[in-house]
């Protein structure tokens, strides 16, 4: 499979030829490429690493740590680690970048080079264009044996993140650990098997389930947090005995929720959930989601006399639409929660501190606080076309055909109806265009985007 050169890194999956997978030469090149950029970016000469517990986790790391060295950059090495860790590391030890190795919720033959700026954020578009035209030309310079790049590592700095999440002022670990939870993790045997029982254990939380804690990398089930993977853990918890279930992906930024007869709260209501506490305590604010999350943080964020933004899809989009907005709170409906407050970047761990905050002092079964929700439905699908199809013809003819209701052209086109809504978006690698629609049912929400890919099948079909 072809490498992905996008805004969130460069993804592939482990073996085959270079250029076709994430082979250790392509290691190497975008390593050095990104290395490069550091110098040429920074005054500060060292690049902080970490990883999620995937089977290729330690080759990739021994490639990338050699490649900087040789560049003439000292190395910083976390080691096991989550992506939030790696974010706040960088600034906190003045790097020049940082370097996140995981796939994120791709299947263990996946995996990727997450590039971060000296804020510890992820590089923007225009810069990752020039790391990949830095690769392309091989425009590399290597140091002489007597500048080579120190490394050291440092395996303290989890300890550094979770005391920085107990500092907030609102969590409220007396309050967290006055309730006395009963918790299931499932940390889809990666690294938030380490990370989320020491946290849970700081927060007061005594009894805590393990369910693919071990950080093997051999993930025991599709890593991506969606209901449909979650089996194991809500068989668990529907025969009672706890109070909620916590599911994080292999490197610790996306947050999954399950309900204490195991039902699925929802990954997007996560960022719902937690945004509600944080506006519910300062009194009002400001919030951000992609196009693409649920209407319901909105309502959420109106209730509280806040205003709602949405970004583009992309973590760089929405953090750049909350430093816009001067957003309390943001994050993507994956169960990806951003807090300014810690830092910019999705972040598990802050997520999970918070929203046990919140569930203690609400006082109610996670049931009963999902019931408070405005209760909406995603409808997910795709369309395929032929690549001679002319993708952004058709969005426009979209455009056109529903001018008479709100639209957002910054991310494909997103048609507003009343409260229900439609994301257009096309594919980036192929001739795909994806469909998303959202209505308070199922069914409605099924119609809806049907209804959107029959207009699109007339629009082809006149065009033939």
């Amino acid at each position: 499979m072809a490498l992905i050169k996008s805004i969130s890194g460069i993804r592939g999956t482990i073996g085959g030829a270079p250029s076709e997978g994430l082979t250790p030469l392509d290691v190497v090149k975008y390593a050095a490429a990104f290395g490069t950029w550091v110098l040429a970016n920074s005054s500060q000469n060292s690049i902080v690493i970490g990883r999620d517990a995937r089977l290729s986790g330690d080759m990739v790391s021994k490639l990338v740590t050699a490649t900087l060295q040789g560049l003439g950059i000292d190395v910083i090495d976390l080691g096991l680690s989550t992506t939030p860790t790696v974010e706040m590391a960088v600034p906190a030890k003045q790097a020049g970048g940082g370097i996140i190795l995981t796939a994120s919720h791709n299947p263990k033959q996946w995996n990727a080079l997450k590039l971060l700026n000296s804020k510890g954020e992820f590089i923007s578009d225009t810069e990752g264009q020039q790391v990949l035209a830095l690769a392309d030309a091989e425009a590399f310079d290597f140091a002489p044996v007597t500048k080579l790049g120190s490394y050291s590592t440092d395996d303290t700095f989890l300890q550094v993140h979770i005391d920085a999440v107990l500092a907030l002022p609102l969590v409220d670990v007396e309050a967290i650990r006055a309730k006395n939870f009963r918790v299931i993790v499932d940390a889809v045997n990666s690294t938030g098997g380490i990370a989320v029982p020491q946290l849970l254990a700081a927060l007061g939380v005594e009894k805590v389930e393990k369910l693919f804690c071990e950080p093997t990398g051999d993930f025991a089930h599709n890593p991506e947090p969606l209901p449909e993977n979650l089996r194991d853990i809500a068989k668990v918890l529907s025969h009672g005995g706890f109070d909620l279930g916590i599911v994080v992906d292999p490197d610790v930024d996306r947050l999954a929720l399950v309900c204490e007869n195991g039902e699925m709260f929802g990954e997007e209501y996560t960022l719902v959930a937690v945004a509600d506490y944080l506006l519910q305590e300062n009194g009002g604010g400001n919030t951000v989601s992609n196009l693409s999350s649920t209407r319901a943080l909105r309502d959420v964020t109106e209730k509280h006399g806040g205003t709602y933004a949405a970004a583009a899809v992309g973590e760089v989009n929405v953090v750049n639409k909350m430093k816009e907005t001067n957003a309390l709170i943001g994050g993507e409906g994956n169960g990806g929660i951003i807090l300014p407050e810690l830092h910019y970047g999705r972040d598990a761990l802050v997520g999970i501190a918070l929203f046990l905050t919140h569930l203690a002092k609400t006082d109610v079964t996670m049931t009963r606080l999902r019931a408070s929700y405005p209760n909406y439905f995603i409808s997910k699908n795709k369309i395929e076309l032929t690549p001679d199809i002319d993708t952004d013809q058709v969005l426009v003819q979209m455009q056109q055909r529903y001018a008479q209701h709100p639209i957002n052209t910054i991310d494909g086109v997103k048609i507003e109806f009343e409260k229900e809504w439609v994301h257009l978006r096309k594919s980036n690698t192929e001739p795909i265009i994806r469909i998303y629609a959202e209505s308070a049912s199922n069914a409605t929400a099924d119609h809806l985007a049907n209804k959107i890919i029959g207009d699109i099948k007339e629009i082809i079909s006149q065009k033939a």
